[in-house]
């Protein structure tokens, strides 16, 4: 008797000792599988933000340069007998790095912080007597406003220049920056991915 409960004592702490090892087994599958789709869950909000991203920077630089300055009806320009020092004071009162020369109704040049510095300054001449027509950048290369933004970020990276006049039809549109095109494509994507990644945690 006392054989038989010993016995089945031993039998009884196996059997207790498998399920415990069982469950531990159990519970490590189960941790795993949570780690795996946790670890999914995140792989593909990822994609999704990268796709959504792309794609929007796709119809981004595809929208034509009338979408940038739509509203924007200010055109900073001079006359081409403009003092040098007139035009510096005007740059640095609006805050912007070029201005628009006319001759009479035809675009004549433009002159922007390039030629302040390289054609003015470096070159010893005094502003306060030089004719901006004189130092300013000839027949700039235009664009018409149907242009790609696309477009003219590869036209201003390979000309390696900051600022593109937008005429249509002998008429001044806009001046667009570099700044500006570069704006233009990343404005309201890092709030976008934001909405996204915290729309993924809430789900």
């Amino acid at each position: 008797m006392r054989k038989l409960l010993h016995e089945s004592g031993f039998a009884f702490g196996l059997a207790l000792f498998a399920a415990a090892a069982h469950a531990a087994q159990l519970e490590e599958v189960q941790t795993f599988v949570g780690t795996v789709v946790l670890y999914a869950v995140l792989l593909f909000v990822i994609v999704v933000v990268c796709y959504v991203y792309f794609m929007r920077l796709r119809d981004k630089r595809a929208a034509p340069l009338s979408r940038l300055f739509e509203g924007r009806a200010t055109i900073h320009s001079v006359a081409a007998d403009t003092l040098v020092m007139e035009c510096v004071r005007l740059m640095t009162a609006k805050k912007i790095g070029a201005l628009i020369v006319m001759n009479g109704d035809e675009l004549a040049g433009i002159f922007t912080e390039r030629d302040a510095l390289n054609r003015v300054l470096a070159a010893g001449l005094d502003p306060r007597n030089t004719k901006v027509s004189a130092v300013m950048t000839k027949d700039p290369y235009c664009a018409p406003p149907t242009t790609t933004v696309a477009a003219a970020m590869e036209l201003v990276t390979k000309r390696r220049f900051r600022h593109l006049p937008i005429v249509d039809k002998g008429k001044v549109l806009a001046v667009v920056s570099s700044g500006d095109l570069t704006h233009w494509l990343v404005r309201d994507q890092m709030g976008e991915v934001q909405g996204l990644v915290e729309l993924a945690a809430r789900s």
